[in-house]
């Protein structure tokens, strides 16, 4: 009889141990999804996969003062009615261009930049930052301001874009390029 009644207070208590986090705050519930680029969103317009195109050139790549650089992003309107991209602006150009299309329509994308292939009926525009205002380089971040028709200004930070191509391996003294010191690679 006692080892019944030990046997089910021990279950009780796992049981009510195994239950404290249920319901609670997890460390994955604020995770953003491995994507490349910048989100974010203003009433019903998601800005996704905002990125400025990685510079071209020999390393070091940067972009030099006075230079021009090409933001690619999605714009989606979730929303009922089309909205306007009436405006852009960053701190790190003279001023900014917008080419092209610049409606989003209700449940459609507007693609700025390089359009992937597999997309289809998606509207194209471009976005360029005129002038950049300082030398800027891959790994840092350039704010960008968005201001739309209907529903108003969004701000974002976005990142330079990965290299389309891959970069050169630098040679290690005494081994081959691409082997790393102890000599096994990945």
């Amino acid at each position: 009889m006692k080892r019944r009644m030990l046997g089910s207070a021990v279950l009780g208590v796992a049981l009510l141990v195994a239950g404290c986090g249920a319901g609670q705050i997890t460390q994955t519930d604020t995770q953003q999804p491995a994507v490349n680029g910048a989100m974010a969103g203003v009433d019903n317009i998601l800005i996704r996969e905002a990125t400025l195109a990685y510079p071209e050139g020999e390393p070091p790549v940067v972009y030099p003062p006075g230079s021009d650089a090409e933001v690619s992003m999605s714009i989606i309107n979730e929303g009922s009615s089309p909205d306007e991209l009436v405006s852009a602006r960053s701190d790190l150009a003279a001023s900014v261009a917008i080419e092209g299309t610049r409606t989003v329509y209700p449940g459609n994308t507007l693609r700025l930049g390089a359009v992937p292939t597999d997309l289809e009926d998606v509207a194209e525009g471009r976005l360029i930052l005129q002038g950049l205002t300082r030398q800027v380089r891959p790994g840092e971040l350039v704010g960008l301001t968005l201001t739309f028709r209907n529903a108003g200004q969004v701000k974002l930070e976005m990142p330079i874009a990965s290299p389309s191509e891959v970069l050169p391996s630098r040679v290690h003294e005494g081994g081959e390029a691409g082997e790393s010191e102890a000599g096994g690679g990945h």
